[in-house]
């Protein structure tokens, strides 16, 4: 094993981020050279994001369960409390961000007939029931799926248990976690070659004229998107850290946010996150914790989506919004948000769901729902990105803010 260590930490301590900018520009620059071969190469992207998908249930199951058996619950060094706040704060301003921008630049659609056919929820109540019902999932179909609310919540209670074994049982499952740490350490040094091959699938057969149709619409999501990014999430950090904020959050969208857009799937990325952690040496009892919790709660793209598709599709029927059913539908868009799933797409199918608050018929939601597809190579990568690198941001802000109120500053 020593042997193998040796051999590939050279491999694993080179810069990722170098690596995967030009495996980004190697990409587009076959994409237009070569489209067929850009196409083929798409295989490349697909293996990879489908090895992530592959290790990170068991990653997240392991790395949980392993902690929370070999940590100490009641101690303060967990900090996920100001985690998860800064979840619910982020969610919530990024759709109050979306109705602003909405209001400010009112966006109608052409809604025409559609044969989308597609299982959307019926209400929040029904969104709340799902969520219930993933949390007593059965573990094994809930690894298999990729339902990671049942795998934490397995994972937390046979960590809970697992406290209480034997020295050696708690050792094994630590040099569990670390095995599959290093698997998961190996995949992520493919990112450069499997983003190669998304990106120049993705230039390939898509190109840039699929968007000029809805060009205003981008804006007004794309533009809510990165004034979370690069105001409202500093901001949270800053009151957090006391600290100039723009360092690290530059830090997580280049090195996680990079990684997502092309993945587009927060449970994807997870593993990515999760590196980025370990390398900045945050407590791995708080990071293996809340990294797969900001993968199912912390969705501020999914608000941003949910709420500027519904107010422009409210715009579209000439429906009239006034200042506080805004509000409460970013409520509504928030908690949504929330019971999205982790894959690509899966805010889109919450839309139906906003568009009730406003009388909108199941047909036409579904056609806004269409919309979202058309656009979503650009409004789910951004979406993804945000979110997920947002996961790690917030991790290291509550983690520097412990430190800070350590040192009694």
């Amino acid at each position: 094993m020593k042997r193998v260590f040796n051999f590939a930490m050279p491999f694993l301590q080179a810069s990722l981020v170098k690596q995967i900018l030009v495996g980004l520009v190697l990409g587009i620059a076959l994409a237009y050279a070569a489209p067929a071969a850009a196409v083929s190469c798409g295989f490349l992207g697909t293996v990879f994001v489908t090895a992530l998908k592959a290790v990170a249930p068991i990653l997240v199951f392991v790395l949980v369960m392993s902690s929370i058996a070999n940590q100490n619950l009641s101690g303060e060094n967990l900090h996920i409390k100001p985690i998860i706040v800064l979840y619910l704060i982020g969610t919530f301003s990024a759709a109050i961000v979306a109705v602003v921008a909405s209001f400010m630049f009112p966006t109608k659609l052409i809604l025409t007939a559609t044969d989308a056919v597609a299982t959307t929820p019926g209400g929040i109540g029904e969104v709340l029931g799902n969520v219930i019902l993933n949390v007593v999932d059965n573990p094994v179909h809930a690894i298999s799926s990729g339902n990671y609310i049942g795998i934490l919540a397995w994972a937390i209670a046979m960590g809970v248990v697992l406290r209480h074994g034997t020295v050696a049982t708690r050792e094994v499952l630590n040099d569990a976690a670390k095995g599959v740490e290093f698997v998961v350490r190996l995949v992520i040094r493919f990112a450069p070659v499997g983003i190669f091959g998304l990106v120049a699938n993705t230039f390939a057969t898509t190109g840039a004229e699929v968007f000029i149709g809805y060009i205003q619409l981008l804006v007004v999501l794309l533009g809510s998107m990165f004034f979370v990014a690069l105001v409202i999430n500093p901001f949270l950090v800053w009151f957090c850290t006391h600290k100039n904020p723009f360092p690290v959050t530059l830090m997580t969208l280049r090195e996680s946010g990079v990684a997502a857009f092309f993945t587009r799937s927060s449970a994807a990325n997870i593993p990515v996150n999760l590196e980025i952690c370990r390398r900045l040496g945050l407590p791995e009892s708080t990071y293996s914790i809340s990294i797969p919790v900001g993968a199912t709660i912390n969705m501020a793209g999914a608000a941003i989506t949910i709420t500027v598709l519904t107010l422009s599709a409210a715009y579209s029927l000439n429906i009239p919004v006034d200042l506080g059913t805004a509000v409460f539908l970013s409520f509504v868009a928030s908690i949504c948000a929330c019971g999205a799933s982790g894959v690509p797409g899966g805010s889109l199918m919450l839309i139906p769901l906003a568009c009730g608050l406003f009388g909108i018929d199941q047909n036409t939601a579904m056609q806004v729902v269409a919309v979202g597809f058309i656009i979503g190579v650009l409004q789910d990568s951004c979406e993804t990105a945000l979110n997920s690198s947002s996961d790690a941001l917030f991790t290291i802000a509550a983690c520097q803010r412990a430190e800070r109120l350590e040192r009694g500053e």
